[in-house]
This record gives C-alpha cells, structure tokens and sequence, in this order.
C-alpha cells in the first residue's frame, strides 16, 4: 500500500533509513568506546571512599542555579539577562554538556586538581586582541592546567571538532582560574584528604596481598642449611610442599614429623583499618560533611550547616572568578553581574510547607502565585494571585480600588467598607443606650430630692 503524501512529508527523514553511514563512507572523527571529555581522576581515587565525598560536593554544588542577571540601584537581582554566557550556564555549555554537568565537572577537577581552568572555546571575538571580557561567550570548556606563565597558562582542554585533547596557551585575562577554597584541606602534600589516600593505596596493596593465596609460611627444617646441596634439598621439600597444597582440593598437605611449621600473623591491616577511620572521621569534620549527608538522612540543621561551609565557598568562587574575567568594568557599571541561587525550599518538609507559605503572604513578602510555582503548581489566573497584601485583613474599597477607578466609583460615598458600618452603627446604638441609661439615673437623683 502507497503511502499518503501527507505522511510521507510528516516522516521525510528517518535515523535508520536516512543514516549516511549506509551509503558511503564519511570521516566524522576518532571513535572511543569510552567519552573522552570526562574528567579522569588521579592517585587512585576511582578505588577509595574519595571518589564519594567528591561526586556528593560536585552534585550539591551544581544543584545551585547560576545565571548572568541584571541588578537595580541597591545591588538587588532585577532580572535574567538572556545572553550567551547565561546559555551555558543555565541550558547547554557545550555539545556535550548541559549547564548543571558542566558545573559539576568545574567542580570534580577543581577537588581533584586544586585549581581548574573555564576556557571559553567559541566567542565572537579573540580573546587575546580585546580587553577582558569584551567578547559575547557561545560554549565553555573545563581545562587541566599544565604550565603557569606570567601572564598565560598552558591547558588541557578537549577539542570537540577532532575528539582530542589538546594543549593550547591562553591569556589569563580571557579564562577563569578556579582555586579550591578548600585547598589545604584537600590538595595540599600533607593534607588530611592526601594522608588519607596515601593510607587507602596501602591498604589495597594489603589486601591483594592477603588474597593472593599465599599462606606465608616458615618451614624449619631438621638439618642445618650450609652447604649447596642442603640447600638444594630445601628448595626440593619447598616446591613438593607448594605442589601438595596446589593439588589438592582442600588445600591440606603433609609434613614431616621433625619439621616445624610457623605460619606468619598479617596485623598490619588491623592498624590500616584504625588509621584510616581516624583520618576519615578527622577529613568529615574538616570538610563539614557527616555520614548522614552521603546517606541523604541528615536533618535540616546539618544540610544548613553543610552547605554554608562548603558548597557556598566553592560556589562563591566559581561565581566571583566569573564576574571578574567575563564581564568588562563596562558591563558590571550597567549592573550585570552573575549571580548564584539556592532554592530554600528544598529541606523543608510539606509539613511544614503551608505555614511557611501563609507566613511568607501574609508579611507580604511573597504572592500566592511565588508560592504555589515553589510548589511545583501552576500559577492562579486569578489577578489577587499577584498582588503582595495580606489576604486575612479586609481593605477598604479605596485602597482595594485605588488603581480602578471603574471600581472606586461604584463604591459608597463614605468609602466605608461593609465591616466598618456594622462597627459604626453598633458603637452609636451603645452610645444611645449609655445617654439613656445615664439620663433615667440622674431623673431619678431630682425624684428623691424632691421627696426629701
């Protein structure tokens, strides 16, 4: 059956059918079965608990949203500035990042290395002829740094066009060198974080040994080993004694009975084991980081305390070393600037969540329509749902009318509020009945004197 014209339109191009591939050969670069831009680890961390600690600070930092922004007169967030610089921050960085993983591989190579480099690959002018932070940034890339000039750095930088990394020299004007704040912690010689690697290589050189196979014996032998013949024979009872326990299916051998056998005791690894759980214990506290934090069961007091002493340094930097090498003193008078948001809202539980919400509007600091986007609702259509006043008290219709003259003009000619005239009119039916309760007291006083 013909397929209709409409249809055929509606799939004109299809992956398989339409995949050059299958009519001629084309050079589309070099093939890896691995990616090759992804950040490789050193010293063995991929082996070791390290690796843990950097992909949660990673994660947690490039959770934060990041955006090139516009500020008012009071150095207060305005608005988003929709550039090309706030694209890779917030959307896509490069062909094979987005926004949030981009940051997370600032920050893995930056806990990794100490110091990181953003180079931005296309701009829409050299970096080198301009002053810095004078051209429009379309994709970024994270380099290695190799070498340290005056007034260049030498990176390793991935070359989406030939699939290779390549050592190419930049101005440091034009790239954002990103330090570890936590550098004496973490990447320093003598360093907890280094002392603590240097221990978990040990104790996996240890632990292949152990499980090896070996049994690590001593055989004394009843003669005295002196001579070449003697040791020969020695050599002889040690292979026939490795044959038997190789040979065997439970691993059982025999001696003779003038033969002593000491097998050697392998403590080390206990006092591995201890060390290493003192310098892991001693790197959470330096690192402000607890067990509960790994496992995701730490309370909102803990996260508090986690992300302001160490994702708000690392983001800090990140954000201030942008703000200083890709926006010009030009762009920075006219109030731009990058700044970095962390949503509040994440650690508090829905319990909790309403009378946080009811507090928010009615201290007029946030719309119904703030609140319920926090949420993850749609916003209301109702008008009300954006305006910042507090809901529980009731308005005159002069300030609710005060920007609709359409509405003012159907009001009273008071202005009173219906509440107001009930409270009005219930305040002159008390005073009545308060004259009238005075003036039968003071008739009744003139009764008695007339009497008397």
């Amino acid at each position: 059956m013909d397929i209709a014209i409409g249809s055929r339109f509606k799939h004109a191009w299809n992956a398989f059918r339409n995949n050059g591939q299958q009519n001629y050969y084309r050079d589309i670069g070099t093939g890896y079965s691995y990616r090759p831009d992804r950040p490789r680890l050193t010293r063995g961390n991929e082996r070791s608990i390290v690796t843990s600690v950097y992909n949660r600070i990673a994660l947690d930092a490039a959770a934060i949203n990041i955006q090139h922004v516009r500020l008012d007169d009071n150095e207060r967030f305005l608005e988003v500035i929709k550039s090309g610089l706030n694209n890779c921050l917030s959307l896509e960085a490069n062909i094979d990042q987005t926004g949030r993983s981009f940051i997370q591989d600032i920050v893995m190579s930056m806990l990794d290395e100490g110091c990181v480099a953003i180079v931005p690959t296309d701009t829409d002018d050299d970096p080198e002829d301009g002053v810095a932070g004078s051209f429009d940034i379309d994709k970024m890339r994270t380099g290695k740094i190799l070498e340290w000039y005056p007034k260049h750095v030498r990176a390793q930088v991935y070359n989406e066009n030939t699939g290779l990394k390549e050592d190419i020299l930049m101005p440091k004007e034009a790239v954002a060198i990103i330090e570890n704040p936590l550098y004496a912690v973490i990447n320093e010689p003598n360093s907890t974080m280094q002392r603590l690697i240097r221990k978990l290589n040990l104790l996996d050189v240890v632990d292949e040994q152990s499980s090896s196979g070996k049994l690590d014996l001593i055989i004394q032998l009843p003669y005295v080993i002196k001579t070449d013949a003697r040791r020969q024979q020695a050599e002889k009872r040690r292979k026939d004694i490795e044959q038997q326990l190789s040979g065997s299916k439970y691993g059982i051998a025999y001696t003779d009975g003038t033969e002593h056998i000491t097998q050697l005791n392998r403590s080390v690894g206990n006092n591995l084991m201890s060390q290493i759980e003192y310098l892991t214990s001693m790197l959470y506290s330096q690192l402000g980081i607890t067990q509960s934090i790994l496992d995701g069961t730490a309370d909102e007091t803990t996260m508090l305390n986690y992300y302001n002493r160490t994702i708000e340094p690392i983001v800090s930097a990140i954000v201030d070393e942008m703000k200083r090498k890709f926006l010009t003193k030009t762009a920075r008078s006219q109030k731009q600037s990058i700044m970095f948001f962390r949503d509040p809202f994440k650690l508090v539980p829905v319990t909790e969540l309403a009378e946080i919400s009811d507090k928010l509007t009615r201290n007029e600091i946030a719309t119904s329509n703030e609140m319920r986007q926090t949420i993850g609702w749609k916003p209301s259509k109702d008008p009300k749902a954006d305006e910042l006043r507090n809901k529980n008290l009731n308005q005159t219709e002069g300030e609710v009318n005060s920007g609709n003259p359409t509405m003012a003009d159907e009001g009273t000619s008071t202005g009173e509020s219906e509440q107001d005239r009930i409270v009005n009119e219930l305040l002159d039916s008390l005073e009545s009945e308060i004259e009238k309760i005075i003036g039968d007291y003071i008739s009744d006083d003139e009764e008695e004197e007339e009497d008397s």
